[in-house]
């Protein structure tokens, strides 16, 4: 609008100088000097009249110019007095200079926002000119990282702590590196990270340091939290079918002693009962050791199997605590001389886990059924199905049941199915979910 009105007005002083200019001319061809002087001082007139509104405008922009090439945007330029057009420049002018004034104070309002956090957390930061060492930026927590007061120069701390200026902003730590550093009286394991950037000419460097030792120390702690939670875990999971177990066979043994004619005792039974116990006790011991060692494991005790005798002592194990619970139990093979080679302890304590996992599922259900099967995969070897008929697993977490400790169970621990992938994974095997929430779930162990 200010241009518009501008362009209007230069233009009707340009068409009053142009009318005198050719009044002047025709007074000049007819030798008239009675109409020469007075066009003669309207051109003149009309001349200055259009030097002085133009330069009155450049002289503004000038001024304008000037202020903004030495970053003074407090200049006020004043909108009441003087021409229509000039007042429309000088509120043109302030409101850029308003503008500007805003931009710098919601700029020093971030600067000091982003000073402030950076001040408060625990993280060591500084930035620093590579070429000339001179400091940009650092904060309080880098400080007392490194046992430094505030310089602003990193030579300095060349000179008073040589070997921590190579270790932490010689050396390039593009990836997290992890760095003993020793300040005051103690050392700390350090988080460090650097990364270079460009302003203008200048090249930068930034520098990010994080203490990790209080970090180590409470993973450390957890850790041996987790591995003692895993350890009980397993170890209950095989006690309990033990217990349970040891508890049918001194029945039968006290129902002998005190009614020798009507409950006579099955040695036979009591044999492949006590010789149950013994095998998985010698699993649990094996379990125990090959957990400690899990990182460390590169081979199995695999033997051929057949997989019928290894559902017999399944089922030889499991069966009282099963019947206690009212929950049926199908074993399948097909066929019937199906063979795997595998870890038998092992495996046997993924089976119990899958099966513990399957009656907890199915509380409540009064058709409860758990089908244990195992067949032929289409790679020739074997797989084995355990399938429930339980309320199964809500499919926005099916997702995360092999993660460790998760776990969908109030009192669970989540590490049964991740160990169970676990002992897979050293088969070089794998094992796979699927479920229908209200329906069922059925796991596969693929060899």
């Amino acid at each position: 609008m200010t241009f518009r009105s501008y362009k209007k007005a230069l233009l009707l002083r340009i068409g009053i100088l142009l009318i005198f200019l050719v009044a002047l001319a025709f007074a000049i061809s007819r030798g008239n000097a009675y109409y020469i002087i007075p066009t003669c001082l309207l051109s003149a007139w009309s001349f200055n009249y259009l030097y002085t509104f133009c330069v009155r405008r450049f002289n503004a922009i000038d001024d304008f110019f000037e202020a903004v090439k030495y970053r003074d945007f407090s200049r006020w330029y004043p909108e009441k007095n003087g021409t229509g057009d000039i007042l429309a420049l000088h509120r043109g002018f302030n409101e850029v200079n308003r503008t500007v004034k805003e931009i710098n104070s919601e700029k020093e309002r971030q600067y000091l926002y982003l000073q402030k956090i950076l001040e408060m957390v625990d993280v060591g930061i500084m930035a620093y000119d590579r070429e000339t060492g001179n400091v940009l930026w650092d904060n309080e927590s880098l400080r007392k990282h490194l046992d430094i007061p505030s310089v602003k120069n990193v030579r300095f701390i060349s000179s008073r702590k040589p070997d921590l200026f190579r270790d932490i902003f010689e050396k390039d730590h593009s990836r997290e590196t992890s760095v003993t550093v020793e300040a005051g009286q103690q050392k700390n394991k350090m988080l460090v990270s650097n990364a270079v950037f460009h302003v203008g000419e200048n090249t930068f460097k930034l520098v990010v340091l994080q203490n990790i030792e209080d970090t180590l120390n409470q993973n450390e702690s957890e850790a041996w939290k987790k591995l003692l939670s895993v350890m009980t875990h397993e170890i209950m999971n095989s006690i309990a079918p033990i217990s349970s177990l040891a508890e049918t066979l001194k029945s039968n043994v006290q129902m002998a002693i005190d009614h020798p004619d009507e409950y006579p005792l099955e040695m036979e039974d009591m044999r492949m009962g006590i010789e149950s116990i013994k095998k998985r006790s010698e699993g649990l011991m094996k379990f125990a050791k090959t957990y400690r060692s899990l990182n460390k494991v590169t081979s199995l005790n695999k033997t051929r199997v057949t997989l019928y005798e290894l559902f017999r002592n399944i089922d030889k194990l499991m069966s009282p605590s099963l019947q206690a619970k009212k929950i049926k139990v199908d074993y399948r093979t097909e066929p019937q001389d199906l063979e795997a080679r595998i870890d038998t302890y092992l495996i046997e304590q993924v089976l119990i886990n899958l099966i513990l996992n399957s009656v907890d599922a199915c509380e409540g259900r009064d058709d409860a059924r758990i089908i244990i099967s195992a067949e032929r995969h289409l790679n020739g070897n074997a797989v084995i199905r355990v399938t429930d008929n339980g309320k199964g697993i809500p499919e926005e977490v099916i997702d995360n049941v092999f993660v460790p400790f998760f776990s969908t169970k109030k009192k669970g621990s989540g590490i049964g199915l991740s160990l169970c992938k676990q002992i897979m994974l050293l088969h070089e095997g794998r094992i796979q979910i699927r479920s229908v929430e209200g329906e069922g779930t059925t796991t596969s162990l693929i060899f």
